[in-house]
């Protein structure tokens, strides 16, 4: 699930990058974006576990 990219938000975060940021900085936020969107959305449609589900899995303490 991707979400459109307004201009006006992709102006808003190339303006708070710094002067010297490169493609890569760029690329970077962008997709750091976007797995946050992800996360949120999944987390709203109840796609999401308990962190002691999650730990159990991996055999990791509580």
């Amino acid at each position: 699930m991707t979400t459109l990219l307004e201009k006006e938000q992709a102006h808003k975060l190339i303006d708070r990058m710094p002067a010297n940021a490169t493609w890569d900085d760029l690329m970077h936020e962008i997709y750091v974006r976007e797995v946050i969107e992800r996360g949120l959305a999944d987390s709203v449609a109840g796609r999401t576990k308990d962190v002691k589900e999650v730990r159990a899995k991996y055999g990791l303490p509580e």
